[in-house]
């Protein structure tokens, strides 16, 4: 069987890019489901540059799409004989007069979008988590010099990459606005059905 190429890479692509589910994305890279949850949760891979396994030969869109349309389906690692050698990943070059921007950029996400999770933030901004957090408590070293800046004026990132991240951040908080308000309606109904079975024993 063919070896798939930087597997915490590409789940990191997977996870951004895909609908795939998190047990999906584990058994295509050979990784455990809490694993991929943890990447998506932004807790491990925040400074892993995502591998597009598209470009490298190792799925096709259609193989992504099959499977996105299946939950129960498994990704099928293309054969090639001439798969690409590895390719280095190097970290997002952000040039010195810009960087001083970030902690602009940071404090204008976590006003503005408070549901965008520190690992969204790191890849608009190309930042750390242990910066955000300085930005977010004012334990930043500059804190009294931090402005509110939109990060796609400050070059820092598009406006397309931006509403991207909103919009997916955004599906992330009514999922759980769902699941709670599902939970509330089931613990509703047992305690229904409880008081329903008191009355009739009585």
């Amino acid at each position: 069987m063919a070896q798939l190429l930087m597997p915490q890479a590409t789940a990191v692509w997977l996870v951004d890019n895909t609908t795939l589910s998190f047990a999906q994305i584990a058994d295509f890279c050979g990784m455990h489901p809490l694993e991929i949850q943890a990447i998506a949760d932004g807790e491990v891979a925040t400074n892993i540059v995502g591998q597009n396994p598209i470009t490298g030969g190792q799925l096709t869109a259609e193989e992504i799409a099959r499977c996105e349309a299946d939950q129960d389906a498994r990704l099928q690692i293309r054969l090639r004989e001439d798969l690409p050698q590895p390719k280095q990943n190097r970290s997002r070059y952000t040039p010195v007069s810009k960087r001083q921007d970030k902690p602009d950029a940071i404090e204008f996400l976590v006003r503005r979008y408070p549901q965008l999770s520190d690992a969204q933030i790191t890849r608009l901004v190309g930042t750390t988590k242990q910066t955000i957090n300085a930005v977010r408590d004012h334990t930043h070293k500059n804190s009294t010099n931090i402005v509110p800046k939109d990060p796609v004026l400050l070059g820092l990132c598009s406006r397309d990459k931006l509403n991207a991240e909103i919009d997916k951040a955004n599906a992330k908080v009514k999922s759980k606005e769902a699941a709670m308000e599902k939970a509330r309606a089931n613990l509703a109904a047992r305690d229904e059905a409880e008081i329903a079975a008191g009355d009739v024993s009585s």
